[in-house]
């Protein structure tokens, strides 16, 4: 047997027992646990309207809404954005009423 044609079968051999030896050791290694399904890194901004309405349990302003949201999330919300959003949920009876002016409270069969 030529020298060359030897050393290509050892060659792919020797790939080849390396590579079930990582499979090996892969399975004797503790398994990491599985990944847990991640939440939602950060809620919308309808949904911290909403979280920050249920907890007032009253109507807000859009801006004692912006303020809270600032206090409670952390986050600056952009207050046009916002009053839109909250318009749209409001025609399509979803979760919000508007009360006043730029005031919005929870449906009152929302939980």
């Amino acid at each position: 047997m030529p020298d060359d044609l030897k050393d290509s079968i050892l060659s792919v051999f020797e790939a080849s027992l390396e590579a079930q030896l990582r499979a090996v050791r892969r399975l004797r290694s503790p398994s990491p646990a599985a990944p847990s399904p991640r939440r939602r890194a950060s809620l919308s901004q309808v949904d911290m309207a909403y979280d920050i309405l249920k907890k007032a349990r009253t109507p807000l302003h859009i801006s004692e809404l912006l303020a809270r949201i600032q206090s409670t999330f952390h986050l600056t919300v952009d207050r046009e954005s916002l009053v839109s959003s909250l318009t749209k949920k409001v025609s399509r009876g979803d979760r919000f009423l508007r009360t006043g002016k730029n005031t919005f409270a929870l449906r009152p069969e929302v939980p």
